[in-house]
């Protein structure tokens, strides 16, 4: 698929680290799986994969109550 950030670039398989951030917690989780841009380094998730992203997003958040960083590997 070509990049809809740069417009000149194609994405391929690979992983990435998502950063998402609420209520003053960051939370990185590693190593999921991505359409990546070869140009910009732009990535797209699937539903599925956006889904289970938030899934533990919320578990991690939900039990961080004093964590101010939290760094999960990805769950399939």
């Amino acid at each position: 698929m070509q990049c809809v950030i740069c417009k000149t670039g194609e994405t391929h398989p690979g992983h990435v680290t998502v950063t998402l951030q609420r209520d003053g917690i960051t939370l990185l989780i590693k190593d999921v799986p991505a359409e990546v841009c070869d140009n910009c380094g732009e990535y797209y998730l699937s539903d599925a994969v956006t889904e289970r992203v938030m899934e533990q997003a919320e578990a991690a958040a939900s039990a961080g109550k004093n964590v101010e960083l939290e760094i999960l590997r990805f769950a399939a």
